[in-house]
């Protein structure tokens, strides 16, 4: 297997993301230490024990975890663009689906809505961070943008995939002799 011609992994790095979940988690500890550890009630309509241990596994350990995990990993290969969105979801790409690849800017919220997975039509976006990307143009029309901290890097690796996809690709044969 050759080694691919780029890759690329990217994390959730936004610090007012990390400050949102980091805040969420210990406010689910600090009622886990009140109502489970300290057997006092926390809040006026407290939860059951059960629930409360369920909260904490979830909001508490899970979703820092989760998105400490969690990765956009891009890679090109000679035969296609793979889209790894850790641990959410997988798509290949085949180069020979890439009518046009280009580096740009782009704003996430205006765009988009924001960062992670989108979809507005026929349109896809896979980001994670920052405002520059690759998007390209499908044979059927459709588009897809991929977040990149090195958006040129991967554009170039894309044009070299589809220009060595081109030279593999069998000439047309013309008129046989058999044809008048």
């Amino acid at each position: 297997m050759m080694a691919p011609r780029y890759r690329e992994e990217q994390a959730f790095r936004q610090w007012w993301i990390w400050l949102l979940i980091l805040a969420a988690a210990a406010l689910q500890w600090w009622g886990f230490y009140q109502q489970i550890v300290l057997g006092e009630a926390w809040g006026s309509n407290p939860a059951p024990d059960w629930m409360m241990i369920a909260l904490w596994l979830g909001v508490g350990i899970g979703l820092p975890f989760f998105f400490w995990y969690m990765r956009l990993v891009v890679t090109v290969s000679e035969e296609s663009i793979d889209i790894h969105y850790r641990p959410l979801i997988r798509r290949r790409i085949p180069v020979a689906e890439i009518d046009v690849a280009e580096a740009r800017r782009y704003s996430p919220l205006s765009e988009y809505g924001g960062w992670g997975i989108r979809r507005l039509s026929t349109n896809k976006a896979y980001n994670v961070s920052g405002n520059r990307a690759v998007q390209f143009l499908l044979a059927d029309g459709s588009r897809v943008l991929v977040g990149s901290q090195r958006a040129d890097d991967l554009a170039l690796a894309i044009a070299a995939a589809m220009e060595s996809q081109q030279r593999r690709r069998p000439e047309s044969v013309g008129s046989t002799a058999g044809d008048t």
